[in-house]
């Protein structure tokens, strides 16, 4: 009876050993790439053990994407609330969407759409709202501190703002090679943020930008 225990504490840490580690090797590798055995091998465990836990690639793919996704909006979550300058927080969530994916050397999000449409459709929606409610914020708050346009349209631009950020991880259209990722990312932000900042804002972008980010 006693010798159950162990066993039954144990199953849910090793689960989540395989999470991690499969996240880990999705994001660098690529979703396609990545196989049950090579999981494994980098775990030092055998393959049946994967299949204890999961049934198939594609329900530890859909896990390792919910569990990259609850990561992520809790940091995000976690910038927002200490209510810094809007300019400053969407460059402090840019920052920390890169560091979390600094070792990427593929498109996961590619793969996951060619590879896994059913887990990335999920993945969108998730994405979508969630981006949107935090953009939406950030939007309202850049307006009543005078740095956003105050007749921008808030619904309008975190839509297209998130267009922008899912368009941009398309490998397809914007290869690694020609576009990396983290340039890409910077680049594509203070676009967004030159079409819709007032005179104040302007100046405190192009402040920002010169004393923070080019210092980097």
């Amino acid at each position: 009876m006693f010798l159950k225990f162990p066993f039954v504490f144990l199953r849910p840490m090793m689960k989540e050993k395989i999470v991690q580690k499969a996240t880990e090797l999705f994001i660098n590798l690529g979703f396609k790439s990545v196989t049950m055995d090579d999981i494994a091998n980098e775990l030092g465990i055998s393959k049946k053990t994967i299949y204890t836990h999961f049934s198939n690639k594609t329900q530890l793919v859909q896990e390792s994407t919910l569990t990259m996704f609850h990561h992520i909006t809790n940091g995000i979550d976690s910038i927002c609330e200490l209510h810094k300058n809007p300019i400053e927080e969407l460059y402090e969530i840019k920052k920390f969407v890169m560091l979390q994916l600094k070792n990427e050397k593929s498109s996961p999000q590619y793969q996951l759409q060619k590879y896994y449409p059913e887990v990335h459709a999920t993945f969108k929606v998730k994405h979508f709202e969630k981006m949107c409610d935090c953009t939406m914020v950030n939007l309202q708050r850049g307006v009543e501190a005078g740095l956003y346009r105050d007749n921008i349209d808030i619904d309008f631009i975190s839509r297209i703002y998130f267009v922008g950020i899912h368009g941009i991880k398309d490998d397809s259209l914007f290869p690694a090679t020609q576009f990396p990722k983290v340039q890409l990312f910077e680049d594509y932000l203070e676009y967004h943020l030159r079409g819709i900042v007032t005179k104040t804002g302007l100046k405190t972008l192009n402040q920002f930008i010169k004393t923070t980010v080019h210092n980097a």
